[in-house]
């Protein structure tokens, strides 16, 4: 009997995901439809899932009427920038704080911390005003990127990733008279590389999909990133939703490349730090 009821829960479970699966993939499958037929088929009320009539039109509307090549080049700049100074700084913070005592650590981790507790839309006026009017640096790569150039929750990551990691090998790395740099860059590195590219791989997906603070901080055509540049797109082009789809499926693809070649990447970020010892 319990056997049977297991089975029946099983299938049950099973049946919820496959439903849920589709209901998910939907919108994806539309917009990748959507973008290879005319946009009157596109906008229509009742949508064929299946082309009408197979088309790369509404692909050659969306780069001759936007800058697509230079957002992307912008997305892609901006978000490796992003990526390698939070693997490398948040690193550094994170073995310090697992492995090395100092005076103030514990205090210093949890006043960092409590700035997580702060939602960003309290900050973003005086971050606003911080990067125009004082270092005046607006419409920039360097206002965009500085704000998250390393944030505390990639610090927490990769502090309790390194927690995880054996003392023992710092304790003889240092009996061999290695610096702490040498340390961490010989020893700890080599042992986080798994951390390191879930960091890597999150950082750089919420980087590329970032919208408000590019959008905010912008002015001109030629530095928007993908995101934002749709946004203007669809401001611009309301009525030609091919094009649109179009420009939602340039700007998803590198996304969705990216998850399948690395998903496992992704499913270990879901329990990094979560076990310890």
């Amino acid at each position: 009997m319990k056997t049977r009821s297991k089975t029946i829960f099983l299938w049950v479970a099973v049946a919820c995901l496959v439903v849920w699966s589709i209901v998910t993939v939907i919108p994806l499958y539309w917009m990748i439809v959507g973008s290879v037929q005319d946009s009157a088929a596109s906008a229509s009320f009742r949508p064929s899932m299946l082309p009408e009539a197979f088309s790369l039109a509404p692909y050659d509307r969306f780069f001759a009427k936007t800058a697509a090549w230079r957002w992307l080049f912008n997305s892609l700049l901006i978000s490796s920038i992003l990526t390698i100074t939070n693997v490398f700084f948040a690193s550094l913070a994170g073995y310090a704080f697992a492995k090395l005592k100092f005076p103030g650590s514990n205090a210093i981790f949890w006043v960092l911390l409590s700035t997580m507790m702060i939602p960003a839309q309290v900050t973003l006026i005086p971050l606003y005003i911080l990067i125009v009017n004082v270092f005046n640096l607006g419409d920039s790569y360097t206002a965009i990127i500085l704000p998250t150039a390393i944030t505390v929750g990639n610090i927490f990551l990769m502090k309790q990733y390194m927690s995880s990691l054996p003392t023992s090998l710092i304790h003889a790395a240092r009996i061999d008279a290695c610096s702490e740099f040498g340390i961490f860059w010989k020893v700890i590195l080599p042992l986080a590389k798994p951390g390191l590219a879930v960091l890597a791989i999150f950082t750089f997906v919420a980087s590329w999909n970032e919208f408000f603070w590019p959008f905010l901080i912008t002015n001109s055509t030629e530095m928007r990133t993908i995101q934002v540049g749709l946004a203007s797109f669809v401001f611009a082009e309301s009525t030609d939703f091919g094009a649109i789809m179009a420009g939602a499926t340039v700007g998803a693809l590198p996304m969705l490349i990216l998850f399948f070649s690395l998903q496992r990447y992704f499913l270990q970020g879901i329990t990094i730090g979560a076990v310890k010892g």
